[in-house]
């Protein structure tokens, strides 16, 4: 391979994607640079300036410019950062949420045209490809929390929640098929019938594979999200995965208007009951069962949105 090899791969791969004219090329006001900024800040709610432009390999001027452009048009709002004051922490607002899942869908459709035009028989192939590249040129590094993106469910991942979770529980916990109905019953019924200003899913994705997820739906009690179906996989915990999915599913339930979030756990869930105390969840209730092929005691733990600053 030589120099000249890439730089025509590079040439033909950015005629595919349409970097030279990504604004007109989606149908949206944005280039390619401000949009992946409003990717970024859509993947990780609050983002420090420095470090959206350490991820990001840009110029401290360009990205101040795209921001002070996001900040006229009400798509941002720049602060204080909480850990550092030295910093300023840059959110999107509710205008720039709309403005991110537009690009977001368009980006979608655009692919989605584009992969319809491969045969079935040859897209493991080129899936199996582009995986190669990343690890080739990704020097085998370590993966980063920053690597990890939240993001909206597509066709498959409600059917790779049931899966995952009724393998790896048996795996790790030995439960039985008893467990994989549940969550194949969750799954279904959220599928079937859900209100997407009251309720939601998040897959977290690392180098293009899912590698947790959490769900958001509406509880019985009046005024009451309940968080279901928390995951990571092994190979990708310690990456704070398990605390962004928590934090997503408290943020949206605050802005959702619910007054309080519950879930049902398990005491040998250690590490998932951690990350709920860490969001300042409460253990209200706790009682021996009989359930997945194992003697467990299930646990009731609430959070108080109106008591719980933010």
């Amino acid at each position: 391979m030589t120099v000249q090899d890439i730089r025509s791969f590079s040439r033909f791969y950015t005629n595919v994607i349409g970097a030279l004219d990504y604004g007109r090329h989606l149908y949206v006001p944005y280039t390619l640079t401000e949009s992946r900024v409003l990717y970024e800040l859509a993947h990780a709610p609050r983002t420090d300036a420095a470090d959206l432009r350490a991820q990001l390999h840009l110029d401290a001027g360009y990205l101040s410019r795209i921001l002070n452009r996001f900040e006229e048009d009400g798509l941002v709002e720049r602060g204080p950062s909480e850990t550092d004051p030295r910093r300023r922490s840059v959110t999107l607002t509710g205008r720039g949420r709309e403005a991110a899942a537009l690009l977001d869908e368009r980006a979608r459709e655009t692919v989605g045209a584009m992969l319809a035009t491969v045969p079935a028989e040859d897209r493991p192939r080129l899936a199996e490809a582009m995986r190669t590249v990343r690890e080739i040129l990704g020097g085998g590094r370590a993966p980063r929390p920053e690597d990890v993106v939240l993001r909206d469910p597509v066709p498959g991942d409600l059917g790779w929640i049931v899966q995952r979770n009724a393998a790896l529980y048996a795996a790790e916990y030995g439960w039985n098929a008893d467990y994989e109905g549940l969550v194949a019953r969750i799954v279904a019924d959220y599928g079937e019938d859900h209100d997407p200003r009251l309720e939601r899913t998040w897959i977290a994705e690392l180098d293009g594979r899912p590698v947790g997820c959490v769900m958001c739906v509406r509880d019985d009690a009046p005024g009451a999200a309940r968080l279901r179906l928390l995951l990571v996989e092994p190979d990708a915990r310690g990456l704070g995965i398990g605390d962004r999915l928590v934090g997503a599913v408290v943020g949206f339930a605050r802005e959702a208007g619910y007054r309080e979030v519950v879930l049902w756990t398990n005491d040998v869930l250690a590490a998932a009951r951690r990350v709920y105390q860490r969001h300042g969840f409460v253990l209200v209730a706790e009682k021996p069962h009989r359930s997945f092929g194992r003697d467990l005691v299930g646990q009731d733990w609430r959070l108080d949105l109106l008591a719980t600053p933010e």
